[in-house]
């Protein structure tokens, strides 16, 4: 499983030219899930996830959880962070989830960051989005479940 993390002013996803889910200062998540990922996998990211201290303090040092902020959550589903460029200049995407399932571990992780932070919102599994957002720094981080 893949997280790309994104520190946030605002955030927004549409989906046929509606705003679907919307935040103002939080964090942006895109899931990618593999084949091989499990709830178990996906409560270690989520935990990671909302106690990652991103936010600054009053001292201006990254020492903050999204919770301590007040943050939001936006929670977009990208199977495209499943690609596997080894080979060739065609990303393979045979590594990622099938849909059946990488759908129900999305619906998963919403239900779970909901358990931990009062404001989350989400994109559509499979659906054209357009994303919007405004990163602040920019501050990005990829969490890989390979490394946790």
């Amino acid at each position: 499983m893949k997280f790309v993390i994104q520190r946030v002013n605002r955030a927004s996803v549409e989906v046929n030219g509606k705003v679907i889910g919307s935040i103002q200062k939080g964090i942006l998540v895109f899931v990618g899930v593999y084949n091989s990922d499990t709830k178990e996998i996906a409560d270690k990211m989520i935990n990671k996830l909302v106690k990652m201290r991103i936010f600054a303090d009053e001292n201006g040092k990254t020492n903050l959880d999204i919770n301590s902020v007040n943050g939001q959550l936006l929670i977009v589903s990208q199977f495209t962070l499943c690609a596997d460029c080894r080979k060739g200049n065609r990303p393979s995407f045979t590594g990622a989830g099938a849909p059946d399932m990488a759908n129900e571990m999305y619906e998963y992780i919403i239900e779970r960051c909901r358990e931990f932070v009062p404001a989350v919102e989400h994109g559509e599994f499979g659906a054209d989005m357009k994303v919007d957002l405004s990163n602040d720094g920019p501050f990005t981080i990829l969490l890989d479940s390979n490394e946790l």
